[in-house]
């Protein structure tokens, strides 16, 4: 064989070895989620990612971009759907004025204890996973926050005591409660509430006691009200595309470990009800459970809102409300 034709061969052969690493080489991930690495929700994001990284070998690498450091919250739905990312995290109520099926877990005392939440859940995912089809983005996982309680300046104990407030807004749901109420719904994304409060933007907000303490609330307001009002939840959605990119082995990776991270998340939920709850407590916070006339009048909102949404919704709204009045 000629000198050449060796080297052509063994050319060759490093061509090969060098495609074959290339085709082998590790897929990376970048995942951004919009809270802070104190926030259960984040705890479980990483525990997800590194579940992923140990069953793949760490040929899929997911990295948890935390705290709206990669895309604002707002952002984050957008940049998964286009492809700017391939998996994100993020509040499912965001996407209410896209489709009213994500509202399901904003309407007051819809749901509000664990149990109805899951119930809620259970009827509502299927209609989640077909809206989010559309838009070519797969749901891996939901994992709920704490109940949702007021905090505010004053003690609360009507609902006329929130009239006029500029409450803290979050999403399409939360906007329409606080016109309900007779406050001015103000849009305030979670890592902007301090400045908020300290530049007179808003001066009340309805959240979980996760959001109170990763915020530090004491710092701004007094009191917290216990109002169990409803459970939101946050969702990990991942492109469509991307996922299908992946080897049958990874993918099934990716799916076994979202349903680990889903189940471990409700039950770190539950936990993180009490323990933040605590330490709201213990930072000098009044926290109570709301008056009589106060649950009274947030039912009465809670009843507008259901109407409104199942008209909204149509038949999949009535279906999911049939189903949580079985």
């Amino acid at each position: 064989m000629s000198q050449l034709k060796k080297l052509s061969i063994t050319g060759l052969s490093l061509i090969g070895a060098l495609s074959l690493g290339i085709a082998q080489a590790a897929t990376k991930w970048d995942m951004p989620t919009p809270y802070g690495d104190g926030v259960h929700h984040t705890k479980n994001v990483r525990q997800f990612a590194e579940d992923v990284n140990k069953a793949t070998g760490g040929e899929l690498e997911i990295v948890v971009h935390s705290g709206a450091s990669l895309y604002k919250h707002p952002e984050i739905h957008r940049a998964v759907r286009s492809g700017q990312v391939p998996i994100g995290e993020m509040f499912m109520g965001l996407l209410g004025n896209e489709d009213p099926v994500f509202k399901a877990d904003n309407i007051p005392f819809l749901a509000s204890d664990f149990d109805s939440a899951k119930k809620l859940w259970k009827a509502t995912r299927p209609h989640i996973e077909k809206s989010l089809a559309k838009d070519g983005l797969k749901l891996l996982y939901a994992v709920p926050w704490p109940p949702q309680g007021f905090y505010t300046k004053k003690p609360i104990q009507s609902g006329a005591d929130l009239k006029g407030l500029k409450l803290r807004a979050y999403s399409p749901a939360t906007s329409r409660l606080a016109v309900l109420l007779g406050a001015s719904p103000t849009t305030v994304q979670t890592p902007e509430i301090p400045q908020a409060f300290s530049t007179g933007l808003v001066d009340a907000m309805v959240t979980s006691p996760s959001t109170g303490v990763s915020s530090q609330a004491w710092d701004f307001v007094k009191y917290y009200t216990d109002t169990q009002a409803w459970i939101p939840k946050n969702m990990v959605i991942v492109n469509a595309r991307a996922f299908k990119r992946l080897p049958k082995a990874q993918q099934q990776a990716v799916l076994d470990a979202a349903a680990r991270a889903e189940q471990r998340g409700w039950q770190m939920a539950m936990e993180e009800t009490r323990a933040k709850t605590e330490t709201l407590k213990a930072h000098g916070m009044v926290v109570s459970e709301p008056s009589p006339q106060l649950k009274a009048d947030l039912q009465k909102v809670g009843r507008i809102m259901s109407e409104e949404w199942a008209k909204e919704a149509g038949p999949v709204g009535q279906q999911i409300l049939d189903a949580m009045q079985q």
